[in-house]
């Protein structure tokens, strides 16, 4: 939630300035718990956010470590130290195997992003650090999204690796002309086969007929999207994919796991992100395990269709 370019401050879900003193902060917290509290008709989700914003600035100690690695508080700079919307580094200490991947998860947004933040910024300005929180915090929200979306994939990149040998992913694959037109990753596993689209709405959502919806998603329609991305990936390779699912960050999510039904006998869940690994290794309720020969008859085709954006 915090720790998204997308995310409402601490203070922003406490409905407070973050110049206010501790008093009044306290007094917003104990309203805004109550007010989101599910026994008085509150969100379940939003109260474990107040609660979550609570941790971070509820005292002196906390809310001085946060306001310097957050650039919520306008007045104090942000620590150049804090890393956590900077690529991170390709070392490894894990000598484990790892998932076999192909594509660049992330890459095409954050390219996206590190151009339109310098042009955003204006011609001749110089943007020593185009991850400074403060710097992006202040970005229009499209902009912000290109670098959360990219944030999103590279989770689930990291989380897929960590499977083992058994499993295969395409990153960033094309599905049309726009770049931005795109399935975030195709997963290939004992399990399954999965087209998984990683979002970041910057907020909690909801649900409706099958789709995921929110006050910050306006007209779009993720699952309808996804499911009309993989067809075209279906069709090139003449595969059948036995499940759709939607990765999101977990304070975004009531419940770790949420099924939305299936679509032409395609299953739909929704996802916490901490539960990914689990849902890949146990499979999507109702989609068809693949294994023995079948599943290197499915990694051929794909690996001789799939192109990357």
């Amino acid at each position: 939630m915090f720790d998204s370019p997308l995310s409402a401050s601490a203070y922003e879900i406490l409905g407070v300035d973050p110049s206010v003193d501790d008093v009044e902060l306290r007094r917003a917290y104990r309203l805004r718990l109550r007010e989101s509290h599910p026994d008085t008709g509150g969100d379940a989700a939003v109260f474990i956010q107040v609660q979550r914003a609570w941790e971070l600035v509820g005292t002196t100690e906390s809310r001085a470590a946060y306001d310097r690695r957050s650039g919520a508080h306008p007045g104090i700079p942000s620590e150049p130290e804090w890393t956590g919307w900077r690529p991170q580094s390709a070392t490894r200490t894990d000598t484990r195997p790892r998932a076999r991947s192909y594509g660049h998860p992330g890459g095409w947004r954050r390219e996206r992003y590190l151009s339109l933040i310098r042009e955003w910024a204006g011609r001749g300005v110089e943007v020593p650090d185009p991850y400074d929180p403060a710097l992006v915090r202040s970005a229009p929200r499209d902009l912000r999204r290109l670098l959360a979306d990219a944030l999103a994939e590279e989770a689930t990149a990291r989380t897929v690796s960590a499977l083992g040998m058994g499993f295969t992913v395409w990153h960033d694959v094309a599905t049309g002309a726009d770049a931005d037109d795109k399935l975030d990753h195709v997963v290939l596993s004992p399990s399954g086969l999965y087209g998984v689209m990683s979002e970041d709405f910057g907020g909690v959502v909801g649900f409706r007929r099958g789709e995921i919806t929110g006050p910050s998603l306006g007209t779009r329609a993720p699952v309808t999207a996804a499911l009309a991305r993989m067809r075209t990936v279906a069709k090139a390779a003449r595969v059948k994919f036995g499940g759709v699912i939607i990765v999101l960050p977990d304070d975004d999510l009531a419940q770790a796991v949420t099924p939305l039904g299936s679509s032409r006998g395609v299953p739909v869940v929704v996802v916490r992100r901490s539960a990914l690994s689990m849902v890949l290794r146990q499979g999507v309720p109702g989609a068809r395990a693949i294994g023995g020969n079948e599943l290197f008859d499915v990694r051929t085709r794909l690996q001789q269709t799939v192109t990357f954006v």
